[in-house]
């Protein structure tokens, strides 16, 4: 099918959004599975999907999840999708995100002709609609002032479906510099702020535009906007649920895999317990999990993994030491994305032996999850940037033989642990924390050696054994130590000392995509302090890490 550009390019300048200093708001509580998967093979749930072109806004994720909470599935994908890609999900309707470029700079991001040929509704929001009214024949210039924060929307057409509902004012979140001066033809003005006489449009037939972020907590009814687009504009059902996801699941499962044999690599986290329950219910015992101690476990957790997954579980289970080659693998390396790849390989390698010992081997299911792919820049964009390559993503290795089963690969963390309590599976397993695939080799800031494994796990373990003891483990996404490279002075004993220092993360999040640093009580840092130089030897500081994501990652490396 050949398409024709129904738009020309008119280059006006056009300021994109003004960065926003608030990244997490996630934090309401969420209902329902809102996941995205695999385009290669789509059902009819699949069908009602929404696509989100992500222009580099930070809130291009946090519009991905505002539309699956409504129980509506999308996929966020690169503003430079190829038309294959995006007519292969065949969607109901189009987001476009904001973003920080301006489009009168050279090779500044477009929307692609195809989005427009497809006659789809579509909402554009902030340098999203900037770009719907820079690409349809209307004027952007700088605004007399740059509009950022809280400001008032009033409405100009009450009859429009976006704003079904919301009362003739109401606050809203804004983020720009620029404003539109002359609509595009065929469009009108929906309404209007102090500082943006046009901070809505619309043209009658589904494309709308707004200047504000409807995605942020900031816009108090910004998620009734979102789903006034999406139910009334167009005309989605919510119908996306766990059961459905479960459901989609197997059957992929069982059309991809077969009567082939199946490796699972379980850690003991969630994602690969929900990947393993997922598994076992297509194909049963085709099915052996998989779990490899590589040396660079906390304290007792090899242990504790084979007893909680024999007591719940109780399928085939394969146990591997294999901590001596993975830490001699990773002898004198220091680099972060080294160390990530090195076990990437070494895992992978380990499988591939073990799955040689059971006969014929076809795949390799792994818990890959959505963040994963995007920090690993796996989404295909050729502008995405690498954050940090994560062992089972960008960490494989190229002439790997298994082939890969990921079921939950675009999912994010509370989704996932969503499925698993839909599957059944015990809350110790769903709520267990997070641990990276790379381990503690990442916590090491600097060469791995046993000593300094010693040295982690033992302040770790306190670190947990206090958390709990409090009551906070459930309340806190993740906490760890992490062993610095730096060496401080203190006293013991009227003695000087020259020590490690211990720095303590403790996080709170949703999605693992953004966190914000978690606010411990001060009585519980200095237990958790005390304890560490007290009863772990050659350290004397522990200082406490009060970084968000981001501009900080989880982990340290």
């Amino acid at each position: 099918m050949s398409l024709v550009s129904p738009v020309e390019s008119h280059r006006v300048k056009s300021s994109g959004d003004v960065e926003v200093a608030t990244y997490l708001e996630i934090a309401e509580e969420k209902k329902g599975l809102h996941p995205v998967l695999a385009d290669e093979s789509r059902s009819a749930i699949e069908s009602e999907c929404i696509v989100v072109l992500d222009f580099g806004s930070q809130y291009s994720m946090l519009i991905a999840r505002r539309i699956r909470e409504c129980n509506v599935f999308c996929e966020l994908l690169p503003w430079d999708s190829s038309t294959e890609r995006l007519q292969a999900l065949n969607p109901k309707g189009f987001v476009l995100s904001g973003g920080p470029a301006s489009v009168y700079e050279e090779g500044a991001p477009t929307v692609n002709p195809y989005v427009f040929a497809t006659k789809r509704p579509i909402l554009g929001i902030c340098y999203g609609m900037q770009l719907l009214t820079h690409q349809l024949g209307g004027v952007v210039a700088p605004g007399n002032a740059r509009e950022y924060g809280h400001s008032v929307l009033q409405k100009t057409d009450v009859g429009t479906p976006l704003f079904d509902g919301l009362p003739q004012q109401s606050p809203v979140w804004m983020s720009h510099g620029d404003r539109i001066e002359q609509l595009p033809p065929g469009f009108q003005s929906l309404g209007y702020t102090e500082n943006s006489p046009i901070a809505a449009m619309g043209d009658g037939d589904g494309i709308f535009g707004l200047q504000f972020h409807p995605e942020v907590v900031h816009t108090p009814q910004g998620m009734d906007i979102l789903k006034n687009f999406l139910f009334k504009v167009c005309g989605c059902s919510g119908s996306w649920t766990p059961s459905n996801f479960i459901a989609e699941g197997i059957e992929r499962i069982r059309r991809q895999v077969g009567d082939g044999k199946v490796i699972c690599a379980l850690s003991g986290g969630v994602d690969s317990a929900v990947v393993a329950a997922l598994i076992h219910k297509a194909i049963g015992d085709q099915l052996t999990c998989i779990f490899v101690n590589n040396g660079l476990l906390r304290k007792n957790e090899a242990e504790s993994t084979i007893e909680t997954f024999n007591r719940n579980l109780g399928w085939d289970l394969v146990y591997v030491d294999a901590s001596d080659r993975f830490l001699s693998r990773l002898e004198g390396v220091t680099d972060p994305e080294v160390k990530r790849k090195a076990v990437g390989e070494e895992f992978i390698r380990v499988f591939e032996e073990e799955a040689d010992k059971l006969g014929k081997v076809d795949f390799l299911a792994q818990g890959t999850l959505y963040p994963d792919v995007i920090e690993s820049a796996g989404s295909g964009s050729k502008s995405a940037a690498v954050i940090k390559t994560h062992h089972n993503v960008g960490g494989l290795p190229s002439d790997m033989i298994l082939s890969l089963v990921e079921p939950v690969r675009h999912l994010f963390k509370d989704e996932v642990r969503r499925v698993g309590l839909a599957l059944g599976l015990p809350e110790e397993m769903i709520w267990r924390q997070p641990f990276p695939g790379p381990g503690l080799s990442i916590r090491i800031i600097g060469d791995v050696t046993r000593e300094k494994l010693h040295t982690l796990r033992e302040a770790d373990w306190i670190l947990l054994e206090e958390v709990r003891a409090a009551g906070l483990y459930n309340e806190i996404a993740q906490c760890f130590c992490v062993l610095t490279s730096d060496r401080t002075v203190g006293v013991m004993g009227d003695y000087r000392t020259y020590g490690h220092a211990i720095a303590v993360r403790a996080i709170t999040s949703e999605d693992f995509m953004t966190a914000d640093w978690s606010r411990l009580p001060y009585d519980l840092l200095a237990r958790i302090s005390s304890r560490i130089v007290n009863e772990v030897p050659g350290v004397n500081r522990v200082v406490y890490d009060i970084s968000s994501k981001p501009p900080a990652t989880v982990e340290w490396e």
